[in-house]
């Protein structure tokens, strides 16, 4: 048997109103509060203190929908309460002070816990120094800022020393070598290569799992009192304290887009004041605030063209002398800064900057220096059940007219660029009232969301569109904004016209082949002719100047570029080198006929001893002279007794000149001076001076006797050369 009901305690009948009041402020889209379902509920506690006895109480459940922003001046709730003393439904009264209630819900914001990772630099630079004798050690007389860098405990620091290139124009920075004086006097000459840090530096960030932020406050007002709850995520279910209304949230309705996840992203801020590394206070320079993949980082600096790139990672590089000036230093941040405010300055939404792709940057409650957190402008419906202690409920809306003023789409270039249509609207009526705005075009452009907001009475607000075309060609649009209440009746509609630009069609630093006209026709032939004055002007530009030789040849002796690119230099080149060459030829050719070049030959006979031909084939008269010297020491081998008539009189002489012409008629030529050199060498040979060599006194005196027989034996003989010939045979 079911325990007795208590009837509920005696109190006076009452009708009570309450007014539930929802609106939305205008920093995002916003609608009234729906209604999901109501019910009544008659709810009992069984108390073990009161004897088992039921206490029920009859409850009006209501399941809303609050959105986001709602301040609770656009719709109300009007609830009723019927109470009955003593089941005598004829005694009823009506409250004086009906209690109010009201309903308010801040702005949603998506929170993202951050933890700082290290600080980078924003702009790191190469650094490079013409010098000589570049070392590794040398100091800053020598390599200038690519001095080795010391840490404040006096220790040098690692990979921080220069990187010593060669001099050469195909070098990382081009520079000459010099003459051969400046490398006698200077030394070789060389560049100083090394990575420096000025500038500002940037606090890095790695982003967390994000959760949901916003609060919804309940107000109950009874004449003078006021009493409030405050619902939110982190505190779900609460209940006023006279008992009089109990809430409950439930959770948040998905929207129709997914909340922006980083998790695979960093975070990177400027880093305030001088700093020593440490995260500073991170102020609202948010057009410099940008989210980057993490993949574009390397927090251990050993990786070139990364964030974070280190001195280590720079030095190691392969190639470094030979790579481009500035190699392993790309992809960083201010290259990405300077990306997106290109992006920018041609009205396209940024990449990487967080302002303008994102709306109430760390508007947040207590927003700190670590924490970031931006505004989500989609409607986010928030499922709160309300338990009241009344009978019944009726929905009550508030509905003011509105007017479109002005609409301004500005021209935009085609797919590259987003295009921003502004409507203004204003409240001409006198109440505040929640409306929807739709922008409609006939075809070409993407389509649009509605949005909802709230005015005020008066009020003017401008709504912004993004807009999207679906072609690449220049068109005109027509569009159309439709107004509406709350009641979603149509109040206002106005067109618009907008026009857009062809893309421009960006290859990049992949440049393709211009666009090719079709031949023939008049605009062909003029196109031909201007091509070929072109080509002539520039063969003609480049002969005379040698711009194609010297970008386009690498060296002097590259024979078949020059003779692909001809031009004047090299041709004055070419032909003084073509006239030194047999100039130099002639000129040894006449030294070497005057010996000068004698010692040199008898230096390199001492040393290698070469053959009897080869002095005779390369000495001329002297390879003659000692073929005689030969025969006039075999003569006296035969005839031993010689040198006493040499010394007593003119046969001996006269006998040993026949020899000689003998042994000159062999020579054809060399016949000619075979005397005298026979008269030198017999006066040699009649001293019996082994080594060659006599007085140069009896030399003197030897030649001159023996000239004078010489010239009295051709007068006797006259040209008797057969009868020498026999005679020495």
């Amino acid at each position: 048997m079911a325990p007795p009901r208590r009837p509920p305690p005696s109190r006076p009948a009452n009708h009570a109103v309450f007014l539930l009041l929802a609106a939305a402020t205008l920093v995002g889209p916003a609608v009234g509060v729906e209604i999901l379902s109501k019910s009544r509920l008659e709810r009992c506690a069984l108390d073990s203190g009161a004897g088992s006895a039921l206490a029920c109480d009859r409850k009006l459940v209501l399941n809303l929908a609050v959105p986001s922003g709602s301040s609770g001046g656009e719709s109300s709730l009007v609830a009723q309460v019927v109470e009955v003393e003593e089941n005598d439904a004829q005694a009823m009264q009506t409250v004086r002070d009906p209690p109010v209630i009201t309903i308010n819900k801040s702005a949603v914001y998506a929170l993202y816990p951050i933890n700082y990772m290290r600080d980078v630099a924003y702009k790191p630079e190469e650094m490079f120094t013409r010098t000589h004798k570049c070392e590794s050690d040398a100091g800053a007389d020598v390599v200038g800022v690519c001095e080795r860098l010391w840490d404040q405990n006096g220790h040098v620091i690692e990979h921080t020393e220069p990187v010593c290139c060669p001099c050469g124009p195909h070098r990382r920075v081009g520079s000459s070598c010099g003459s051969i004086f400046d490398k006698m006097i200077k030394g070789k000459a060389n560049t100083a290569h090394c990575v420096r840090f000025p500038g500002d530096w940037y606090h890095v960030f790695g982003i967390k799992k994000s959760f949901t932020g916003y609060s919804i406050r309940v107000q109950v007002k009874k004449g003078s009192s006021v009493t409030e709850v405050i619902v939110s995520p982190e505190n779900k279910t609460v209940v006023s304290k006279d008992n009089f209304l109990r809430v409950n949230l439930i959770g948040d309705f998905a929207g129709y887009n997914s909340m922006p996840t980083f998790e695979d992203f960093y975070l990177v801020i400027p880093r305030k004041g001088g700093g020593d590394g440490h995260p500073q206070v991170l102020g609202d320079e948010f057009s410099r605030w940008m989210l980057l993949e993490r993949v574009r980082f390397t927090l251990d600096g050993l990786e070139c063209n990364k964030i974070g790139v280190g001195y280590e990672a720079y030095r190691n590089q392969p190639n470094l002398c030979g790579s481009p000036f500035g190699s392993c230093l790309y992809n960083q941040l201010w290259n990405f800064k300077e990306s997106d405010d290109n992006r920018i300055n041609r009205n396209q939404e940024p990449q990487y900057i967080v302002q303008g792709r994102f709306d109430r940057i760390n508007q947040h409650p207590n927003a700190g220096a670590h924490s970031f957190s931006i505004g989500i402008t989609e409607p986010l419906n928030t499922n709160l059940l309300i338990e009241l202690s009344a009978d019944d409920i009726n929905y009550v809306y508030q509905r003011s007219p509105g007017k479109i003023i002005d609409i301004n789409v500005p021209t935009f270039e085609a797919l590259s660029q987003v295009g921003t249509a502004k409507v203004t609207i204003k409240n001409i009526g006198k109440l505040e009232a929640s409306y929807s705005l739709t922008f409609d075009c006939l075809s070409g452009i993407s389509y649009v969301e509605e949005q909802f907001f709230i005015i005020k009475p008066g009020q003017v607000v401008i709504r912004s569109f993004y807009l999207r075309s679906s072609s690449d060609q220049a068109s005109k649009y027509r569009c159309s904004a439709i107004l509406k209440a709350s009641d979603f009746s149509e109040l206002d509609r106005a067109e618009c016209q907008f026009s857009t630009t062809a893309t421009v069609l960006d290859n990049g630093t992949q440049i393709g082949p211009p666009k090719q006209h079709k031949k023939g026709g008049i605009r062909g032939f003029i196109e031909a002719i201007e091509t070929l004055w072109r080509n002539t002007w520039d063969s003609v530009i480049d002969f005379f100047t040698g711009r194609s030789c010297s970008t386009k040849c690498s060296s002097f002796l590259d024979l078949s570029c020059h003779i692909q690119y001809i031009c004047i230099g090299w041709l004055v080149m070419f032909g003084l080198l073509l006239t030194t060459l047999p100039a130099v030829a002639v000129l040894l050719w006449l030294l070497h006929q005057k010996g000068m070049f004698d010692p040199l030959y008898d230096c390199w006979d001492d040393v290698f001893g070469l053959p009897e031909a080869a002095h005779q084939k390369r000495r001329g008269g002297r390879g003659h002279h000692e073929h005689a010297h030969t025969h006039h020491r075999h003569h006296h081998s035969k005839h031993p007794h010689a040198h006493k008539k040499h010394r007593s009189g003119a046969p001996s002489q006269h006998h040993h000149h026949v020899l000689h012409r003998h042994a000159a008629a062999d020579g054809g030529e060399r016949h000619r001076h075979a005397g005298a050199l026979g008269v030198q060498h017999r006066d040699a040979g009649h001293k019996h001076h082994r080594h060659g060599k006599a007085p140069q006194r009896e030399r003197d005196d030897g030649r001159g006797t023996e000239y004078k027989e010489q010239r009295g034996h051709h007068e006797r003989h006259g040209g008797g050369e057969g009868r020498h010939h026999s005679r020495a045979a």
